[in-house]
């Protein structure tokens, strides 16, 4: 890693990815738990209102998927710019 235009390329990766998946989780969590609750409580999801769901539930199971996405689209930045420990 030693040459500093491939070191930028990867922390901008890394902050693009970032802030795009904290914008999917704000979307989930805010927005499907809290700004649109009402509209979604009209669907039935596992016996339970839609917009209950995702406030006590659906909010966590996004946010544990969106880091086993984030570890493994990290690997293959690290991989595509060769800064991998491998």
């Amino acid at each position: 890693m030693s040459n500093p235009n491939r070191f930028a390329e990867y922390w901008k990766a890394n902050l693009r990815l970032m802030a795009g998946l904290l914008a999917i989780w704000f979307v989930v969590s805010f927005g499907a738990g809290i700004l649109f609750a009402d509209a979604l409580n009209s669907i039935q999801f596992f016996g339970f209102k839609l917009g209950f769901f995702f406030a006590q539930q659906g909010a966590i199971y996004v946010f544990v998927l969106l880091i086993f996405y984030y570890a493994w689209r990290m690997n293959r930045i690290e991989r595509e710019l060769d800064v991998d420990e491998e």
